[in-house]
């Protein structure tokens, strides 16, 4: 198998709360060239032993930056290439087109992005769908879902 060169695009994690889904999404941003942000306050510290495991021996191999708040990240980052992950939307993310350098805002395990976010982008709102069985994906499945689909859309074809 030849490696593929990726395009770059951005995963950003508002607030999480489970190491072992940031270590998954870690060793997934750097299968994938991606650039992971974590937006501050994080729920564990980032040598913790559940997130190292899950990252296994890729975790300092990830291109990681850390923001103090997503004020702060908004600010740095042009809102149309950014896109809400979010279940509160009937957006699906199939019927997107994602260039290079777009970010993935996704909120924590718990309760997702903050509805006043949410209500200030409608228009940047994507969700995966899915049955009315559950109230979402797994935060780690929903990243690879949408970065490959994004990543897909960009390769030679």
């Amino acid at each position: 198998m030849h490696p593929l060169t990726f395009p770059q695009f951005n995963i950003v994690l508002f607030q999480p709360e489970i190491p072992a889904n940031t270590g998954n999404i870690g060793r997934l941003c750097v299968g994938t060239e991606a650039h992971l942000h974590i937006i501050k306050p994080c729920r564990f510290l980032l040598d913790d032993k559940s997130l190292r495991r899950a990252g296994l021996d890729y975790w300092q191999d990830v291109y990681i930056t850390l923001h103090d708040s997503l004020d702060a990240f908004l600010l740095q980052h042009p809102i149309d290439r950014i896109w809400f992950c979010t279940t509160k939307t009937d957006r699906s993310y199939w019927n997107q087109r994602y260039a290079p350098q777009t970010c993935f805002v996704f909120g924590p395990e718990s309760r997702g992005l903050p509805e006043s976010l949410l209500d200030s982008y409608p228009d940047r709102c994507i969700t995966i769908p899915m049955s009315a069985a559950i109230r979402s994906v797994n935060l780690a499945n929903s990243v690879a879902v949408i970065l490959y689909e994004a990543i897909r859309q960009n390769l030679p074809r």
